[in-house]
């Protein structure tokens, strides 16, 4: 698969009219995404003709605009990273849509719901159309899962036991395993982790939102094996 053809300039997205300026005058905003593409169509299979006739208002980067969704996918798939997220789903947890659309921008392997197969889609933004979603009815069975994969599971939580997430140097191939906000990580998963991490806090709070937690884990994990950044 290739990229946009050399010299390709994507079309310039439109202005619509959104409502009124306090001189009464229309105020105008970019739409999302591109309009239909402009000059000579490009050949690969990767590219969707529909797409390319009637522009492409989705949410994603330039890189993949025009393309199938399954070419994206395919694409994506060719440099997943070796980590995975896993979060349990006990009482329909309405974070994990924001961490499956964190775990898509840092570009997990999988991310593993654990409980209730439900789950609260719209926080995703559709990026669950792109990043690929397991379920696991117990946590017997994602322990066995992992094991099989040979993966460390990783606990992200508060524990008298937790260790600092900024000091733990984080193997490569792990699943990191976030609670539902409010009970958090529960005593089974705790004691089938490895290690269980806690992230420093500074101010009055004692925990953080479910979602934050995960975004800022995921980023631990992509400087440590992405940038090669040594724990201290």
């Amino acid at each position: 698969m290739t990229d946009l053809p050399p010299n390709a300039a994507l079309p310039a997205p439109a202005e619509v009219p959104i409502g009124t300026t306090s001189d009464g005058e229309a105020e105008a905003k970019p739409e999302v995404g591109v309009g239909p593409w402009e000059g000579e169509l490009p050949e690969g299979e990767h590219w969707d003709p529909d797409l390319l006739r009637d522009g492409d208002r989705r949410n994603v980067v330039d890189q993949y605009r025009y393309w199938k969704h399954e070419a994206i996918v395919a694409d994506l798939d060719s440099k997943r990273h070796d980590f995975h997220i896993a979060i349990e789903n006990w009482q329909h947890d309405l974070n994990i849509g924001t961490v499956v659309r964190t775990a898509n921008a840092f570009l997990a392997k999988e991310v593993h719901i654990i409980g209730r197969r439900r789950w609260n889609r719209r926080g995703a933004m559709v990026t669950d159309r792109y990043q690929h979603v397991r379920h696991h009815p117990t946590v017997e069975d994602f322990v066995q899962w992992a094991e099989g994969e040979g993966l460390a599971v990783i606990g992200v939580d508060i524990f008298p036991d937790s260790v600092p997430l900024e000091t733990y140097d984080l193997p490569r191939k792990c699943v990191l395993v976030f609670g539902q906000e409010g009970p958090g990580l529960t005593p089974e998963v705790h004691d089938a982790a490895v290690a269980t991490l806690s992230i420093e806090q500074f101010g009055s709070t004692r925990s953080m939102n479910a979602a934050s937690a995960a975004a800022i884990a995921m980023h631990a994990w992509v400087r440590r094996h992405v940038f090669q950044q040594p724990v201290s």
